[in-house]
């Protein structure tokens, strides 16, 4: 099948599998997994931070980054469609007793900073602390610009705020800025790395801070769960992923940049691309087509505007497939 459905469906390679078959492995819980440990640490020098805790899940990543940030009464401003927001079941209110605050964000997927100020509380015992701006980067497949993550960074140390990034697709907007990591993390005090999207592991994401912050993170990830054993032979898939498969996210943005184009020249309603996501509007059509193409060998997730997400998994020859199927059924 090809499957646009997400970048999360991609498999690893015979490459990454044997690395995580040769891995040497311990006991994480004890601290004792040197695949683990070496993980954690190429990712903080990567990005110029002190630490990293490598977890199970980018959901479990974003809840134990809130927890480690936030107490009990205390809220984070985050944007309406974040995904540690809308899609991650309430965790941080509901296991974390920790309010959310969202805004609308601009266009450009930014949350506009006049908008954050105007959802600071006063200090007042009605109201819960604001004490954490979350942003998102990617966000719908759009790039944050490098100059406001430095305006949102100067923002939270003026109004005592910290800032963490949901940074799922961080590396897909590396790529776009052609910069290293640590050129971007020096305007966070947190941020976190989904692996098993674009990168193309089978499971786990790091969530990065200073030393204090990520010893408390550890905590609330044995608390929730994530504390797990020889968890080397999984993060041996991380290593490799971040050595090997962070410059080939390009291929992806130009595989989508190609989709989008080729789409609409057969007269579909390509409404954006943005690196490795295109939005297409097919209104109530989009049960017919989800499957039309199924039945060919496509995979989408069916719905009145279709998410087509490229990644290692699909190549430009599929792509042209893609297409012929979707303009056989425009001309039905």
């Amino acid at each position: 099948m090809i499957d646009l459905r997400s970048d999360t469906v991609t498999r690893p390679s015979r490459a990454m599998l044997e690395q995580m078959m040769a891995a040497p492995v311990g006991d994480d819980v004890y601290g004792d997994d040197p695949t683990v440990n070496e993980l954690q640490r190429y990712a903080a020098t990567l990005s110029g931070k002190e630490a990293a805790l490598f977890l199970p899940t980018g959901t479990q990543a974003n809840l134990v980054a809130l927890l480690s940030h936030c107490e009990r009464g205390e809220e984070y401003i985050v944007g309406q469609g974040a995904h540690n927001y809308l899609y991650e079941a309430g965790g941080a209110a509901v296991l974390g007793s920790i309010q959310p605050q969202p805004i609308d964000a601009a266009a450009d997927g930014t949350l506009p900073l006049d908008k954050v100020a105007a959802k600071i509380k006063a200090d007042d015992i009605h109201f819960a602390r604001t004490k954490l701006l979350s942003l998102e980067n990617t966000h719908n497949g759009k790039v944050l610009p490098r100059e406001y993550l430095r305006q949102a960074w100067e923002f939270t140390r003026e109004r005592g705020l910290s800032l963490h990034v949901d940074g799922a697709r961080i590396f897909n907007a590396l790529v776009e800025y052609g910069c290293e990591l640590k050129e971007i993390a020096q305007f966070c005090d947190s941020f976190t790395i989904c692996l098993s999207k674009g990168l193309g592991t089978p499971v786990g994401s790091l969530l990065v801070g200073d030393k204090a912050y990520i010893t408390r993170a550890n905590r609330w990830r044995k608390m929730t769960g994530g504390g797990m054993r020889q968890a080397g032979i999984l993060a041996a898939a991380g290593l490799y992923a971040l050595q090997n498969n962070v410059a080939r996210l390009k291929e992806d943005h130009e595989n989508a940049a190609w989709l989008a184009a080729q789409l609409k020249a057969i007269g579909a309603d390509v409404m954006r691309h943005d690196t490795n996501m295109l939005f297409i509007r097919v209104g109530d059509n989009a049960q017919a087509l989800g499957a039309y193409l199924r039945e060919r060998g496509v995979l989408i997730n069916a719905s009145s505007v279709v998410r087509l997400v490229t990644h290692l998994d699909v190549d430009r020859e599929q792509l042209a497939e893609v297409v012929r199927h979707w303009q056989a059924f425009l001309q039905r």
